[in-house]
């Protein structure tokens, strides 16, 4: 009976075990009415205990109407009301330089050309496989990069080129976007070319004075013109740009490893058919008026040798320190550096940037240009190096197997010959590999003899990567080269795998064109790298940069596996400026009309506060594209002032002291 009982208490919605709790407590019937009628109003136990979804629900309504609220604000204030902030913070904002030369009266006058680098240019899907469906025309690189978070896999696919031949794959066309759209943005918010594109508008030019150079810079130079004939789009637009602007000749403004690209496109428009343009000996002098090259790696980067090495670069190496195994193996089916380097290694272009000149330039196994080197990045403020300490660093090591092979005499180092070595069985069980690289044909012992030899140099870089990636060498072979001339009148050099090679080629017959030299200085800049190798595992790759090897007090220079030297922070001083420091300043062999060559040195200042954005006055690789005093000397040169107007040479760091130490024939 006392069964029924409770479920007939059940029943009239009573708590379970009531009656029996009336029974052991006997409170009385009063308070237990009023403690039924609260619990029958709110039968939650804990009123005040939120649950998951009220939290995540609540979290986002407030999210959302910030968001929205922040949105009326921005649409309703003035116009002039975030300047008005930042004055108000910063002081008084001086104009763009835009502005500020209009109110001097310069106009627009000289067509200007641009020519982006290395990944800063948009591509587009022209053809594609199954997986791809719905992205005709739509960018892969460049924008938002949304396909590659959507399907990474097929991402990559179309990303690569084809390993044989450095072209399209079978069934993929990705191509470069047109337009000055093709490189003002990187991705939203992140300019390139916008802020200069914007203060040309201000002096008077648009689009019909303005040409975007767009290539496809995965593929080597020349290829790029035997697949999408761009190198002869770039002669005929110049020509047009200058037949219809009253025969003034093009200013050129290169970036990056755009500089290396326009090197090849000088060489070849003037070079006959069918390897050149055809367009003669004075084809340079009669439409270029100044070739302005921001950032130029015109010696290469060592950068480059850690990315074709072991996909990696400074800040690659400190997140495979911070979360070992997430870049290098499979993680949630995806071995991304495995997949990042099988795709890169098909783009050819990497290699126009291996470093060039070998030991001759970067120094050997007990010396380097720099020699001693200021690493603390303030020290190099207007040149100033008397109150900080010189740190002896052997920067003409690019790569050593660890710190104390770094730092010891190459006397006291017994090294071992790897390039006759056996490849030997392959580096592990590679059957549940996403992607095959090179390295997996490697063997054992040809890891190992790698790091046997310990010390490379840049005179052996490239014994090292024919070694280690022998098919991607075998395509850089046919289209760069690295060496340094011995005699320019050889008929060899008439190919055009020398003409991206300052050293192994001339500048055109045009005096009176200008070349200037103009980059970033006082930030660290890699220059030479701290190997170890990675423990073994399946489908992984062998090499990997020491993060743990710091040079502390007694070598600032060295900081995560890297050492680091003056340079804008991805090309160290020695390659951007030695070429107009030396090799062609005035009539040498590289140079033999004397085009005039001017350095411009852009001090790094971080910006003061966020409201600066990334900065007026930074020397940063890209971010300089939006520094003020370059902008300005860009537009004084396209409105007609000389390299002499501008005040010459304008230099910071020590490259004219380390160009001499340099012993090079000229």
């Amino acid at each position: 009976m006392s069964f029924l009982r409770r479920r007939k208490g059940k029943a009239e919605n009573l708590e379970p075990d009531e009656s029996e709790t009336e029974k052991e407590h006997e409170p009385d019937e009063k308070q237990t009415t009023t403690t039924t009628r609260r619990r029958r109003r709110n039968p939650n136990p804990n009123p005040n205990r939120w649950s998951c979804v009220a939290n995540c629900c609540w979290l986002i309504g407030v999210i959302c109407s910030i968001w929205w609220f922040l949105l009326f604000l921005l649409n309703a204030m003035p116009a002039s009301f975030p300047q008005y902030v930042t004055e108000a913070i910063t002081g008084p904002v001086s104009d763009p330089p835009g502005v500020k030369l209009r109110k001097e009266g310069l106009t627009a006058k000289h067509p200007v050309v641009f020519v982006p680098g290395i990944v800063t240019g948009g591509l587009e899907l022209w053809e594609g496989h199954s997986c791809a469906d719905g992205l005709f025309r739509k960018r892969l690189w460049g924008g938002t990069f949304g396909e590659l978070y959507k399907r990474p896999l097929c991402w990559v696919e179309h990303m690569s080129l084809d390993n044989e031949t450095g072209l399209d794959p079978a069934g993929i066309r990705v191509r470069p976007v047109s337009g000055l759209v093709a490189a003002d943005y990187f991705a939203p918010g992140y300019f390139v070319w916008a802020v200069l594109i914007a203060n040309l508008a201000r002096i008077g030019y648009e689009e019909k004075t303005m040409y975007m150079a767009s290539y496809d810079w995965r593929l080597s130079f020349q290829n790029t013109e035997v697949r999408d004939q761009t190198l002869s789009r770039i002669k005929s637009n110049i020509e047009l740009m200058v037949a219809t602007n009253g025969g003034n000749k093009v200013v050129v403004l290169p970036h990056s490893m755009g500089v290396l690209y326009f090197l090849h496109f000088m060489k070849w428009v003037e070079a006959p058919a069918p390897m050149g343009g055809g367009g003669g000996s004075d084809w340079c002098a009669k439409h270029i008026k100044a070739v302005m090259n921001i950032g130029g790696p015109f010696l290469g980067v060592p950068k480059a040798v850690a990315g074709l090495f072991s996909i990696e670069a400074k800040d690659i190496a400190v997140a495979r320190a911070f979360a070992p195994g997430v870049l290098d193996k499979d993680v949630f089916g995806l071995q991304t550096l495995q997949h990042m380097m099988r795709m890169t290694r098909t783009w050819d272009s990497t290699m126009s940037m291996i470093p060039k000149g070998g030991d001759t330039i970067w120094g050997g196994l007990d010396w380097s240009p720099e020699e001693y080197c200021h690493c603390n990045a303030k020290k190099l403020k207007n040149n100033d190096t008397k109150d900080a300490e010189p740190y002896g660093v052997n920067y003409g090591r690019f790569i050593s197997f660890g710190k104390d092979v770094a730092e010891t005499h190459s006397s006291k180092i017994e090294r071992i010959d790897f390039r006759d070595a056996v490849k030997g069985n392959l580096l592990a069980n590679a059957t549940h590999c996403d992607v095959w690289t090179e390295y997996h044909d490697m063997g054992v012992g040809g890891v190992k003899a790698v790091s046997d030899y310990k010390i490379y140099t840049a005179g052996s870089i490239l014994d090292l990567l024919h070694f280690v990636a022998p098919k991607l060498m075998a395509r850089g072979d046919a289209h760069f080269s690295y060496g340094i001339a011995d005699n320019l009148d050889d008929p060899k050099y008439e190919h055009y795998k020398y003409w991206s090679n300052p050293l192994e080629t001339r500048l055109p017959n045009a005096p009176d064109m200008e070349i200037y030299s103009m980059y970033g200085v006082g930030i660290p800049t890699e220059r030479a790298y701290v190997y170890k190798l990675t423990p073994t595992a399946e489908c992984y790759i062998p090499f990997q940069i020491d993060t743990s090897a710091e040079g502390g007090s007694d070598n600032p220079c060295l900081k995560g596996g890297v050492y680091s030297a003056d340079g804008d922070e991805t090309v160290p001083v020695l390659s951007a400026g030695f070429m107009c420091a030396k090799a062609w300043r005035g009539k040498t062999r590289f140079n033999p009309s004397g085009i005039r060559t001017y350095l411009r040195e852009y001090d790094h200042a971080p910006p003061a506060n966020l409201l600066e954005g990334r900065g007026t006055q930074s020397g940063a690789h890209v971010d300089i594209m939006g520094n003020f005093a370059l902008i300005e000397d860009v537009l004084r040169v396209a409105a007609g002032a000389t390299g002499d107007e501008l005040g010459g040479d304008k230099v910071h760091s020590d490259i004219f002291k380390w160009s001499e130490r340099i012993n090079i024939d000229l």
